[in-house]
Order: C-alpha cells, then sequence, then structure tokens
C-alpha cells in the first residue's frame, strides 16, 4: 500500500513537471499533493493496461516500481484527459 502511493506520487510529480501547464498547476500544499498522488495511481493503473496487458511487456503487478516508466507515460495521459474533465465541471458549474 504505501510502495503504490509512492510510485503514484512519484510518477504524478514527474508526469506534472514533464506536462507544463497543465489544469492543476495553480494547486499548491497537500492538494497538490494529494492531486500527484491520485493522477499518478490513475497513470499507472493506465500505464499497466497499455503496456502490460495491451502489448504483454512487464510483469503482472500494478503498482510497483519496476513499472515506474509505464506510470509516468500513463500519467502523461492521465493528465490531460483530467483536466478537460476539470475544466469542463468548472464551466458547468459557472452556467448552473
Amino acid at each position: 500500500m504505501v510502495g503504490a502511493l509512492l510510485l503514484g506520487f512519484v510518477a504524478g510529480v514527474i508526469a506534472r513537471v514533464l506536462m507544463p501547464g497543465d489544469a492543476f498547476r495553480k494547486m499548491s500544499g497537500p492538494t497538490s499533493w494529494l492531486v500527484s498522488i491520485g493522477l499518478g495511481l490513475a497513470g499507472a493503473l493506465v500505464g499497466y493496461l497499455i503496456f502490460t496487458v495491451g502489448f504483454g511487456i512487464g510483469d503482472d503487478d500494478i503498482f510497483d516500481w519496476g513499472g515506474i516508466l509505464s506510470a509516468i507515460i500513463g500519467t502523461l495521459i492521465v493528465i490531460p484527459i483530467a483536466g478537460w474533465l476539470l475544466r469542463r465541471s468548472r464551466r458547468g458549474d459557472v452556467t448552473g
């Protein structure tokens, strides 16, 4: 459990550094940390599905350190989707 959280945090932080201007850039403090963990865990799952399930590359453990590269790539895919959903939900609050 702790390993999965650390993997999610590391993958989330690295991907957020590599993705300039994401929708979560203005967050700070604990909120930013939690967003990084959540995005990293979601990215690790996406990376696992793409590389291990889809291409047959890697091992069968979703949240292990051997899959850090696929977790980062998965997080780079998740960040724009999550940002789009966040902007869409904010737009809905203004008009609703």
